[in-house]
């Protein structure tokens, strides 16, 4: 049998530096022993997924150094690599399901499932499907269906008794039924859910292994009973652990920056960033912290991992990007990352028009687009609130504009600047005296070139980061936050 693993990221937003973590261990388990990965995209979730993003994601893993042997752009035998391209496979198996009375048709809307879940709520119990499609007689469900009444399909979930599934890296784990809903399979239109999707193509792609977050272990009954009601073989499943923040929260990008681009344009090298990861819940067998991906692969053993949650500490992976630097580069080496990072034609053609009008000698450029070639910069926090609008305001107006930016599904100047104008209009302040605190969140200064245009340039990642440490500076409480999400639902449905 071919050891074949896989990851399969959804292309809804930033790269996730979760996703290069799952692939990592996947990537080296399968390759230390002479096998195949696989690349997979799950766009199944058409209002959210990009092209864009999925783009992202690849370039992110191959900057990486983490190369698939199949996916969507070198192909395969298992192929297409890409779930909105195999809708027509997934309708055919939930149907099947139906057929043998592993699941079936649920019609209820969406207004009587939310009234179901308000009133067991209201009893003091635990949100659940009640199994009410079960209980329609063959010729309700006959009628319904020649009536064109909208439906999905849900899974038959046992309600006594419990699930006992081995986990490769935690043993066995016990999960009740009772605690298990009845999972749509099969969407209103037409498009899979995420376990009736990664379980059809799991089976044909021949995964062998699956390693993935802790996150999902509720939801491997689903999952292996998928297998069970098709009658296929399971792949092996494992759960590693999930990433900390240093407070030992789970890795958000509200504590910690997530996204892969943004340790790539702050400079970080891809051979230290993959390094640091491979340390997380893992370790060489000589203990040492610096190691190439090579010395990772013959050297991993998946049954190594350590259970307890790592800490993404980013003190540590700066002394390990620094160690990286000194110790393989070249002074020749490190001028060439330099060029390829930053200093190369392609971010000075973005730059110059927006600075030649600004400048007399070329030395001016240095204090007048440096924040291009910057991470965050360092500036007085009082700035950001030196304007004439209320401080609170600001705030406000900031979190809702990050908020905005995080859902904007194409980086574009104009887009940013609707938004901004948007938000600051929504909470009455000229567009100048919002975009003042903008301007010193993104550059460092009070003035430089335009601000929008700079956040174009320097792309969503990095625009966001400088954002949210801004925020930072200018401090929310608790009771702030839950006021902001308050004040965000309104903002929406003005």
């Amino acid at each position: 049998m071919t050891i074949r693993t896989r990851v399969a990221p959804s292309p809804t937003g930033d790269p996730h530096l979760g996703t290069a973590y799952i692939a990592l261990f996947n990537y080296c388990f399968a390759k230390q022993q002479g096998g195949e990965f696989v690349l997979r995209i799950e766009d199944t979730d058409q209002v959210r997924s990009t092209r864009e993003s999925e783009q992202a994601i690849m370039d992110s893993l191959k900057w990486l150094g983490l190369n698939w042997d199949h996916g969507p752009d070198v192909g395969g035998e298992f192929g297409p690599y890409r779930q909105s391209e195999r809708s027509e496979l997934y309708r055919k198996y939930a149907h099947q399901l139906v057929e043998a009375g592993k699941a079936f048709y649920c019609f209820a809307t969406s207004e009587e499932l939310d009234q179901m879940r308000d009133e067991q709520v209201a009893a003091g119990l635990r949100p659940k499907y009640d199994g009410r499609g079960l209980k329609l007689s063959a010729q309700e469900v006959a009628e319904n269906l020649a009536a064109g009444k909208p439906y999905v399909i849900r899974m038959n979930i046992p309600e006594e008794g419990t699930f006992v599934f081995e986990d490769y890296l935690r043993g066995d784990i016990e999960i009740p039924w009772e605690n298990v809903d009845m999972q749509v399979l099969l969407k209103a239109d037409g498009f899979p859910t995420y376990f009736l999707a990664n379980v059809v193509d799991d089976h044909h792609m021949e995964i062998s292994h699956i390693f993935r977050g802790e996150e999902w272990i509720n939801s491997a009954p689903k999952l292996l009973k998928l297998y069970q009601d098709f009658g296929w073989t399971p792949p092996v499943l494992g759960h590693l652990p999930l990433l900390r923040n240093p407070d030992k929260s789970k890795l958000s990008k509200r504590k910690n920056p997530t996204s892969i681009n943004y340790y790539k344009e702050m400079g970080f090298l891809p051979e230290a960033l993959l390094n640091y990861l491979g340390r997380m819940g893992w370790s060489m067998p000589d203990e040492r912290e610096k190691f190439t991906l090579d010395d990772m692969i013959e050297h991993f053993d998946i049954k190594r991992v350590s259970l307890g949650g790592p800490i993404f500490d980013i003190d540590k992976l700066n002394w390990l990007n620094g160690l990286w630097i000194r110790e393989n580069l070249t002074d020749e080496q490190l001028i060439q990352r330099f060029l390829e990072w930053k200093f190369n034609a392609d971010l000075m053609a973005k730059v110059i028009p927006q600075a030649k009008t600004r400048i007399n000698t070329l030395s001016d450029l240095v204090e007048l687009a440096g924040h291009f070639v910057a991470g965050i910069p360092t500036y007085d926090p009082a700035l950001l609130s030196a304007g004439k609008a209320d401080a609170d305001v600001i705030r406000q107006a900031l979190q809702i504009f990050i908020w905005e930016l995080e859902a904007l599904r194409t980086w574009d100047k104009n887009e940013i600047f609707t938004i901004a104008k948007a938000v600051a209009t929504h909470h009455e302040l000229k567009i100048k005296e919002f975009l003042e605190p903008i301007f010193v969140a993104i550059s460092g200064k009070t003035s430089s070139t335009s601000v929008v245009d700079a956040m174009e340039i320097l792309g969503s990642d990095m625009s966001r980061a400088r954002l949210r440490a801004a925020l930072g500076h200018l401090g929310v409480s608790k009771k702030q936050a839950k006021a902001f999400e308050k004040a965000y639902q309104v903002y929406q449905n003005a």
